[in-house]
């Protein structure tokens, strides 16, 4: 009697494993900021690719800054109730890996040959400690230059300038023919942003030891008071008043309607041009950002998605096909379309769907990996921590609201913000 109940034990919970077995399926919540726009409709198609191949989908979007999200993520891990996926990026990244709370993601990147397709450059981001954490969805360029052809012509400038002494020598003319030469709405992003693509066009070396090393003394150096000097000709001759008080979003409209001939900002603009009907090569043209040094040149910034350790197995297999749906073919194409970046895989045709801007954005990312020229934006937060990323940030938008500070005192400030944050 024993030995029968013992294997009417065994028996039932046998048909009990079986029984979860068939109604286990994947599940993930994604937290991220991307609440509105291509971006919004990009994650939707990411949740539907999900759900066809057989997983529960949930998204918990948090509107505004990535300081939004990481509160939230800092308040779910104080609970206990780390999310199993998380819109992050560069230190960021590095900073939750050394918690030790981050899914090991090396078996799944092994068997579909990640370290092969990936851009180099994001597999110190995606792998900090040398294993896999985080899924990169794309690739953003920075160092672009949006100009109105229109705008350019009526003026006499006959093509887009390629170093910065041509660029202001277009931008006089801009000025002079009545027209506002560089469109711009002056915040920490946007102010860094035009200031790292000065600094990156005219010092690669520079840039690198103190916008991705941290180098306080680089900060104080005659290059850095040169890169303040080109940034102080811009906002008090080249840009307009109206800058002050812009929405961030309507800058590129400017060039498109012929309103103004430049616009220094990340391919993002691409899909604000194609929402506003705007078509490139008659209402816009793009070029490489200036450069003072002759090749081929990128700096790049990624969104990506890092896991966090689960014991619920549903969520562990939910990770796994959510970092292989990312970084599939399939929605590196449709996100990448829709956002205007470029896939984080090199191996994707652009010929087709893609906006031409793109395609000269994935062949130049190549060039620059081949010259050694590729480097992360520290605008964008790709390179050194977040406090002192911030004392930068407010340094340079603090020397763009105070037209008598000096381009030295411009470096000195920065140098000092950065240093207190050491």
């Amino acid at each position: 009697m024993k030995s029968a109940m013992t294997a009417f034990a065994v028996a039932a919970a046998a048909c009990t494993l079986v029984a979860g077995a068939a109604f286990a399926e994947p599940k993930t919540n994604l937290l991220h900021q991307w609440s509105t726009g291509s971006d919004a409709q990009a994650i939707a198609k990411l949740g539907e690719m999900f759900t066809a191949k057989g997983g529960k989908w949930e998204q918990t979007s948090i509107a505004g800054h990535t300081a939004n999200t990481l509160a939230k993520l800092r308040a779910d891990v104080i609970a206990g109730n780390a999310p199993p996926a998380v819109q992050l990026k560069g230190p960021e990244i590095a900073e939750w890996n050394e918690t030790g709370m981050t899914a090991d993601l090396d078996e799944l990147a092994a068997s579909e040959g990640w370290e092969k397709v990936v851009a180099p450059e994001l597999l110190p981001v995606m792998k900090p400690t040398g294993k896999w954490v985080a899924a990169p969805m794309n690739i953003h360029r920075i160092n672009w230059l949006w100009a109105s052809p229109k705008v350019m012509q009526a003026a006499g400038v006959t093509e887009m300038p390629k170093t910065w002494a041509e660029f202001n020598a277009a931008c006089d003319k801009i000025v002079a023919s009545g027209k506002i030469c560089i469109s711009h709405s002056t915040a920490d992003w946007t102010d860094s942003t035009v200031f790292e693509v000065v600094l990156y066009g005219q010092d690669i070396d520079l840039y690198r030891k103190a916008f991705v090393q941290g180098d306080v003394e680089s900060m104080r150096s005659p290059g850095m008071v040169k890169a303040f000097e080109q940034m102080r000709l811009m906002t008090s001759k080249y840009m307009d008043p109206g800058m002050v008080g812009r929405d961030w979003d309507s800058m590129s409209a400017l060039v498109g309607k012929g309103d103004a001939a430049f616009h220094i900002m990340g391919d993002w603009t691409i899909g604000l041009l194609t929402a506003a009907g705007f078509k490139e090569g008659t209402d816009y043209v793009c070029a490489q950002a200036p450069t003072d040094w002759g090749k081929p040149g990128f700096i790049l910034n990624s969104d990506s998605v890092v896991f966090f350790k689960q014991k619920d197995q549903d969520y562990i297999d939910g990770q796994k096909l959510l970092a292989s749906l990312i970084l599939s073919a399939d929605f590196q194409t449709v996100f990448n379309q829709a956002k205007g970046s470029i896939p984080a895989r090199l191996d994707i045709d652009l010929s087709k769907g893609f906006n031409p801007c793109q395609q000269i954005s994935q062949k130049d990312l190549q060039a620059s990996i081949k010259e050694g020229t590729l480097v992360r934006s520290m605008a964008h937060n790709m390179t050194i921590p977040q406090k002192m990323r911030g004392a930068i940030m407010d340094s340079i938008t603090e020397f763009v609201a105070t037209p008598d500070m000096s381009a030295e005192d411009g470096a000195n400030a920065m140098a000092d913000a950065a240093e207190a944050q050491k």
